[in-house]
């Protein structure tokens, strides 16, 4: 259950949400109703600070980060013409279509030799070509060149790809990829669980249930895994909190999330952008920062809550941080699949600019690992 908290009532103009500011100082679990009251509420700013508040509870000033590199081996994806919001797969034959030979990922990885890179970030499209042999040779010889750095890879729908490509079950593809290498699992593929909202977005894409099983299989094999939603595209705030409350019950049954990543829809490039006339137009600050106050008001049993700056702007991510956030993207270094969809982000971050930000924030550095073990805290805060 969720600790008590200390409000100022003062900061909450809405009337609507003092019952859910009464269970927020009384340590009580909110339902999804709440959650619609707080998506449905204007009071941005009475929202924040009951997520700063339960933030600061748990986790203090501190703002956590890793260095870590995306490496993404192929484009290529069997699910290119049903995933309508996607503007990175590609068809076998298609302009800009790849895959990545072996010589290929470990040269796109050898910058971890020169930079601080602790973490591998692993993720495609479900290329038939692309199956558990590949993937254990990939991560195999990851290891052998850099045994330091951990290898984050395949989301739940990549997952159940490969098993079905490699003719095995969940469970045994992830002990096979397990034994090569696999450290954790990242949370994509996710979208929004509700049937009806995946027939339009991802028709044929593993369903909401399915994604739980993946990564209740991967928790009961102590692999740990990251958890997301992506939002602000033709879901309702009921199909949200329904979506919310699949994973903060998974996580009451496994406890094997380590954080939730809310991820904003970007419409460039893809059929669903254009279906919606949203071309050019991304989702508003208003909307990303409400996503990650109800998470962090909500998931009361996720310690860390995650703002991806490659998607929302390292400006909203900063601001994130006095919102109940206590974890930011990393360094990434070349990241491309939100770069197809319209994202006008850096590719990248160095060390100095994540500080800097977080400093901006008056909140304190810390350099994680990846399962939030600290490895180094930087300075204190400036003082207000």
């Amino acid at each position: 259950m969720p600790a008590p908290v200390q409000l100022d009532r003062k900061l909450i103009s809405d009337p609507a949400l003092a019952p859910i500011a009464d269970k927020v100082e009384h340590g009580e679990r909110l339902t999804q109703a709440d959650g619609v009251t707080l998506f449905e509420s204007g009071d941005l700013l009475g929202i924040g600070h009951m997520a700063d508040a339960v933030n600061r509870a748990r986790n203090g000033l501190r703002v956590t980060f890793a260095a870590n590199h995306h490496i993404n081996p192929t484009n290529i994806c069997t699910l290119r013409k049903t995933c309508v919001f996607c503007s990175y797969a590609r068809l076998p034959k298609e302009e800009g279509a790849y895959r990545y030979t072996m010589e290929q990922v470990y040269a796109e990885a050898a910058t971890a030799n020169s930079t601080m890179t602790r973490e591998f970030h692993i993720v495609g499209g479900l290329d038939m070509k692309a199956g558990l042999a590949y993937y254990t040779e990939m991560f195999r010889g990851l290891k052998e060149r850099y045994p330091q750095v951990h290898i984050k890879a395949l989301t739940a729908v990549e997952i159940a790809h490969v098993a079905r490509i490699s003719k095995l079950s969940v469970r045994d593809t992830l002990i096979a990829l397990r034994e090569a290498g696999l450290d954790t699992m990242p949370g994509g593929g996710a979208e929004v669980f509700s049937p009806g909202v995946r027939a339009t977005i991802a028709d044929k894409k593993l369903s909401g249930e399915e994604y739980i099983r993946v990564h209740r299989e991967a928790h009961q094999l102590g692999i740990r895994t990251n958890c997301t939603m992506l939002y602000g595209h033709v879901e309702t705030y009921a199909d949200r909190m329904n979506h919310l409350a699949m994973l903060r019950d998974l996580q009451d049954e496994t406890g094997g999330y380590l954080a939730y990543i809310p991820l904003a829809y970007h419409p460039d490039n893809n059929e669903l952008g254009e279906t919606l006339h949203r071309t050019g137009m991304a989702t508003t600050g208003f909307d990303d920062l409400k996503n990650l106050a109800v998470a962090r008001l909500f998931l009361d049993n996720f310690d860390h809550i995650k703002s991806h700056w490659i998607m929302v702007t390292s400006f909203i991510s900063q601001t994130s941080l006095a919102f109940g956030v206590n974890d930011l993207e990393g360094t990434v270094v070349r990241e491309k699949i939100y770069h197809e969809a319209g994202a006008h982000t850096p590719q990248g971050m160095t060390l100095e600019q994540i500080l800097r930000l977080i400093r901006g924030a008056r909140r304190i550095p810390v350099e994680r690992d990846s399962f939030y073990q600290v490895l180094r805290t930087f300075d204190e805060p400036v003082a207000a």
